[in-house]
Protein backbone atom coordinates (compact mmCIF):
# COMPACT_ATOMS: atom_id res chain seq x y z
CA UNK A 1 0.00 0.00 0.00
CA UNK A 2 1.37 3.46 -0.50
CA UNK A 3 1.31 6.03 1.72
CA UNK A 4 3.48 8.34 0.61
CA UNK A 5 1.13 11.82 -1.47
CA UNK A 6 3.72 11.95 -4.42
CA UNK A 7 3.56 8.40 -5.13
CA UNK A 8 -0.33 7.91 -4.76
CA UNK A 9 -0.52 11.35 -6.82
CA UNK A 10 1.35 9.87 -9.70
CA UNK A 11 -0.26 5.99 -9.42
CA UNK A 12 -4.01 7.48 -9.10
CA UNK A 13 -2.62 9.90 -12.86
CA UNK A 14 -2.97 12.90 -11.03
CA UNK A 15 -1.14 15.51 -13.03
CA UNK A 16 -1.56 18.76 -11.14
CA UNK A 17 -1.00 17.15 -8.28
CA UNK A 18 2.16 15.84 -8.98
CA UNK A 19 3.27 18.73 -10.35
CA UNK A 20 2.78 21.20 -7.37
CA UNK A 21 3.71 18.23 -4.86
CA UNK A 22 7.05 18.20 -6.80
CA UNK A 23 7.56 21.73 -6.75
CA UNK A 24 6.39 22.28 -3.22
CA UNK A 25 8.82 19.31 -2.05
CA UNK A 26 11.95 20.88 -4.20
CA UNK A 27 11.22 24.27 -1.85
CA UNK A 28 11.34 22.76 1.48
CA UNK A 29 14.88 21.41 0.81
CA UNK A 30 13.52 17.33 -0.23
CA UNK A 31 16.79 15.88 -2.50
CA UNK A 32 15.72 15.27 -5.84
CA UNK A 33 16.46 11.47 -5.55
CA UNK A 34 14.00 11.15 -2.84
CA UNK A 35 11.46 12.76 -4.81
CA UNK A 36 12.22 10.47 -7.76
CA UNK A 37 12.08 7.84 -5.39
CA UNK A 38 8.49 8.74 -4.42
CA UNK A 39 7.47 9.23 -8.62
CA UNK A 40 9.36 5.55 -9.01
CA UNK A 41 7.48 3.82 -6.44
CA UNK A 42 3.99 5.22 -7.42
CA UNK A 43 4.82 4.01 -11.31
CA UNK A 44 5.44 0.87 -9.77
CA UNK A 45 1.87 0.93 -8.42
CA UNK A 46 0.77 2.33 -11.80
CA UNK A 47 2.62 -0.53 -13.37
CA UNK A 48 1.28 -3.45 -10.72
CA UNK A 49 -2.29 -2.30 -11.89
CA UNK A 50 -2.01 -2.51 -15.57
CA UNK A 51 -0.52 -6.39 -14.94
CA UNK A 52 -4.10 -7.20 -12.86
CA UNK A 53 -5.66 -5.66 -15.46
CA UNK A 54 -7.15 -2.12 -13.74
CA UNK A 55 -5.27 0.39 -16.27
CA UNK A 56 -4.74 -0.15 -19.63
CA UNK A 57 -1.75 0.82 -22.01
CA UNK A 58 -2.87 4.07 -22.13
CA UNK A 59 -2.94 4.97 -18.63
CA UNK A 60 0.41 3.53 -18.07
CA UNK A 61 1.63 5.86 -20.75
CA UNK A 62 -0.28 8.86 -19.22
CA UNK A 63 1.68 7.74 -15.83
CA UNK A 64 5.12 7.57 -18.03
CA UNK A 65 4.26 11.11 -19.45
CA UNK A 66 3.47 12.57 -15.69
CA UNK A 67 7.13 11.38 -14.95
CA UNK A 68 8.62 12.89 -17.74
CA UNK A 69 7.24 16.12 -17.02
CA UNK A 70 8.25 15.64 -13.45
CA UNK A 71 11.89 14.77 -15.06
CA UNK A 72 12.02 17.89 -16.65
CA UNK A 73 12.20 19.71 -13.78
CA UNK A 74 14.59 16.95 -11.53
CA UNK A 75 16.95 16.14 -14.10
CA UNK A 76 19.26 19.50 -13.94
CA UNK A 77 19.18 18.96 -10.23
CA UNK A 78 20.38 15.81 -10.38
CA UNK A 79 23.39 15.86 -12.79
CA UNK A 80 26.27 16.50 -10.43
CA UNK A 81 28.02 19.38 -11.91
CA UNK A 82 31.52 18.68 -11.18
CA UNK A 83 30.97 14.78 -11.11
CA UNK A 84 34.23 12.75 -11.63
CA UNK A 85 33.86 10.32 -14.73
CA UNK A 86 33.84 6.61 -13.37
CA UNK A 87 33.51 4.28 -16.64
CA UNK A 88 31.73 2.62 -18.85
CA UNK A 89 28.06 1.01 -18.20
CA UNK A 90 26.12 -0.58 -21.53
CA UNK A 91 22.45 -0.55 -20.97
CA UNK A 92 19.38 -1.69 -22.88
CA UNK A 93 15.48 -2.80 -22.94
CA UNK A 94 16.08 -6.19 -23.85
CA UNK A 95 14.72 -7.91 -27.45
CA UNK A 96 11.02 -7.71 -27.30
CA UNK A 97 10.28 -5.17 -25.02
CA UNK A 98 9.97 -1.42 -25.88
CA UNK A 99 9.81 0.19 -22.63
CA UNK A 100 12.37 2.76 -21.86
CA UNK A 101 10.77 4.71 -18.91
CA UNK A 102 12.57 3.02 -16.06
CA UNK A 103 15.99 2.66 -18.06
CA UNK A 104 15.90 6.74 -19.16
CA UNK A 105 15.56 6.94 -15.51
CA UNK A 106 18.53 4.75 -14.98
CA UNK A 107 20.85 6.57 -17.49
CA UNK A 108 19.88 10.10 -16.33
CA UNK A 109 20.80 8.74 -12.78
CA UNK A 110 23.93 7.38 -13.60
CA UNK A 111 25.35 10.18 -15.79
CA UNK A 112 24.44 12.26 -13.07
CA UNK A 113 26.69 9.53 -10.72
CA UNK A 114 29.53 10.44 -13.01
CA UNK A 115 29.12 7.06 -15.24
CA UNK A 116 29.53 7.41 -18.86
CA UNK A 117 26.55 5.17 -19.83
CA UNK A 118 26.18 3.71 -23.15
CA UNK A 119 22.24 3.43 -23.80
CA UNK A 120 21.50 0.85 -26.33
CA UNK A 121 17.48 2.02 -26.49
CA UNK A 122 15.15 -0.73 -26.93
CA UNK A 123 14.55 -4.18 -28.64
CA UNK A 124 18.24 -4.70 -27.84
CA UNK A 125 19.58 -8.03 -29.38
CA UNK A 126 21.48 -9.66 -27.74
CA UNK A 127 24.13 -9.40 -30.21
CA UNK A 128 24.09 -5.55 -29.83
CA UNK A 129 24.91 -6.13 -26.17
CA UNK A 130 27.78 -8.12 -26.73
CA UNK A 131 29.21 -6.11 -29.36
CA UNK A 132 29.08 -2.93 -27.14
CA UNK A 133 30.43 -4.33 -24.32
CA UNK A 134 33.65 -5.45 -25.96
CA UNK A 135 33.82 -1.79 -27.82
CA UNK A 136 33.98 0.03 -24.46
CA UNK A 137 35.37 -2.49 -21.97
CA UNK A 138 32.27 -1.94 -20.13
CA UNK A 139 32.62 -3.82 -16.51
CA UNK A 140 28.94 -3.60 -15.82
CA UNK A 141 25.53 -3.94 -18.17
CA UNK A 142 22.29 -2.89 -17.35
CA UNK A 143 19.33 -4.74 -18.96
CA UNK A 144 15.97 -3.74 -18.12
CA UNK A 145 12.87 -5.01 -18.41
CA UNK A 146 9.21 -4.51 -17.68
CA UNK A 147 7.08 -7.75 -19.75
CA UNK A 148 7.41 -10.63 -17.69
CA UNK A 149 7.40 -12.39 -21.08
CA UNK A 150 10.44 -11.07 -21.77
CA UNK A 151 12.32 -13.33 -19.26
CA UNK A 152 13.32 -15.47 -21.34
CA UNK A 153 15.40 -12.82 -23.61
CA UNK A 154 17.20 -11.80 -20.81
CA UNK A 155 18.49 -15.72 -20.18
CA UNK A 156 19.69 -15.28 -23.64
CA UNK A 157 21.50 -12.40 -23.90
CA UNK A 158 23.35 -13.52 -20.56
CA UNK A 159 24.27 -16.72 -21.93
CA UNK A 160 25.22 -15.43 -24.87
CA UNK A 161 27.59 -12.62 -23.34
CA UNK A 162 29.02 -15.75 -20.95
CA UNK A 163 29.54 -18.06 -24.31
CA UNK A 164 31.19 -15.03 -26.01
CA UNK A 165 33.85 -15.51 -22.63
CA UNK A 166 32.73 -11.44 -21.37
CA UNK A 167 33.34 -11.37 -17.48
CA UNK A 168 31.17 -8.38 -17.53
CA UNK A 169 28.74 -7.88 -14.55
CA UNK A 170 25.08 -7.94 -15.32
CA UNK A 171 22.16 -6.02 -13.99
CA UNK A 172 18.62 -6.56 -14.09
CA UNK A 173 16.05 -4.13 -13.27
CA UNK A 174 12.35 -3.61 -13.76
CA UNK A 175 9.10 -3.70 -11.35
CA UNK A 176 8.86 -7.06 -11.57
CA UNK A 177 12.18 -8.28 -10.60
CA UNK A 178 13.27 -10.25 -8.13
CA UNK A 179 15.92 -12.81 -6.80
CA UNK A 180 14.10 -15.72 -8.35
CA UNK A 181 13.97 -13.76 -11.42
CA UNK A 182 17.99 -12.96 -11.03
CA UNK A 183 18.56 -16.74 -10.01
CA UNK A 184 16.63 -18.00 -13.15
CA UNK A 185 18.37 -15.96 -16.08
CA UNK A 186 21.52 -15.77 -14.25
CA UNK A 187 22.32 -12.03 -13.64
CA UNK A 188 24.75 -10.42 -10.52
CA UNK A 189 22.78 -7.92 -10.01
CA UNK A 190 18.59 -7.32 -9.65
CA UNK A 191 17.12 -3.84 -9.06
CA UNK A 192 13.46 -2.60 -8.79
CA UNK A 193 14.44 1.10 -8.54
CA UNK A 194 16.49 3.35 -10.94
CA UNK A 195 18.37 4.41 -7.67
CA UNK A 196 19.21 1.03 -6.72
CA UNK A 197 21.31 0.66 -9.94
CA UNK A 198 23.54 3.49 -8.91
CA UNK A 199 24.23 2.15 -5.53
CA UNK A 200 24.93 -1.49 -7.01
CA UNK A 201 27.47 0.07 -9.73
CA UNK A 202 28.94 2.37 -6.94
CA UNK A 203 29.65 -1.18 -5.80
CA UNK A 204 30.96 -2.76 -8.26
CA UNK A 205 33.56 0.30 -9.49
CA UNK A 206 34.68 0.81 -6.27
CA UNK A 207 35.78 -3.22 -5.81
Amino acid sequence: MLTDALSIAIADLEEEQVAGLVKERLASGVAPLEIVNSLQMGMAEAGSRFETGEYFLGELIMCGEIMQDSMIVLEPLLIGSNAEYKGNIVIGTVKGDIHDLGKNIAVMLLKGSGYNVIDLGVDVSKDKFIEAIKEYNAPLVGMSVLLTGCQESIKETIDAIRAAGLDTKVLIGGNYIDDLVKAHVGADYSAQAATDGVKIADEIFSA
